[in-house]
């Protein structure tokens, strides 16, 4: 989506804010003893007291509110009776819809005291989410911002998850483009557009460079490696890009 009036502004910014405090929420809620399915209840009853739709249930009858990943799994978890452990890597990423406007947001954190390299990851993904920010900018090229996550996991001793990428959002959840690599491909040259929305999402991993689907069709996961993400929706404008899921 490229977004151009005000009602644009204004309706991604309310569904912004809405998954943005559901997030918050639920990384909030996340305890030792908790199921992932308990935390799925509690973003599906602030989605309906908001007057919003989860999007992927909405869009892809995905048999969760949320999508609840955790340690092995990278992306798409679905909620259940998993329970959360101290020391877990858990990754929340709630996406939704409003008034014709979608949102996508997530977080990767550690519950409690864990392994310091997970403490590190989650803060090298937070660094590369900050630098690759910096090349969100109409008139750059798109691949600018993969390159910068690159190199900022590199730096780190990690590298990135290549097969998950970021995308296009707004008026749907998942729109063109349709990918925003995490690292840098010379044939990716498309240039940024005033007004774009976009879901920057970098996937920082302790080696391996790929994650594979597991069994149940949704859930991507890894064999050994530790992988964190931070996901916000973006608009990018000539002053700046303007994050809509804080």
């Amino acid at each position: 989506m490229v977004a151009k009036t005000e009602e644009d502004f204004n309706g991604l910014k309310e569904i912004g804010k809405i998954v943005a405090s559901i997030r918050d929420e639920l990384v909030q809620r996340t305890i030792p003893g908790i199921t992932t399915k308990e935390l799925d209840d509690i973003a599906g009853e602030f989605l309906e007291k908001a007057g919003a739709v989860s999007a992927p249930k909405g869009e892809y009858d995905f048999p969760g509110y949320t999508c609840i990943s955790v340690n092995e799994e990278v992306a798409h978890g679905i909620p259940g009776p998993r329970v959360i452990h101290e020391g877990d890597l858990v990754n929340i990423d709630v996406s939704g819809s409003k008034n014709g406007y979608f949102a996508d947001t997530g977080i990767s954190f550690v519950v409690g005291e864990g392994e310091a390299v997970l403490t590190k990851i989650c803060d090298v993904t937070k660094k590369a989410f900050e630098e690759g920010l910096k090349k969100a900018k109409p008139g750059s090229k798109k691949s600018r911002i993969g390159k910068a996550v690159f190199e900022t996991a590199r730096q780190h001793g990690f590298t990135v998850i290549k097969n998950l990428t970021g995308h296009g959002v707004g008026r749907r959840i998942h729109e063109a483009p349709d990918h925003i690599c995490n690292y840098y491909d010379p044939w990716d040259n498309e240039i940024l557009k005033e007004g774009m929305v976009i879901a920057f999402e970098p996937f920082i991993s302790t080696f391996e460079e790929e994650a594979f689907l597991k069994e149940d069709g949704l859930t991507y996961a890894t064999e050994k490696s530790y992988v964190a993400q931070l996901e916000h929706t973006i608009i990018l404008t000539k002053n700046g890009p303007i994050i809509v899921t804080l």
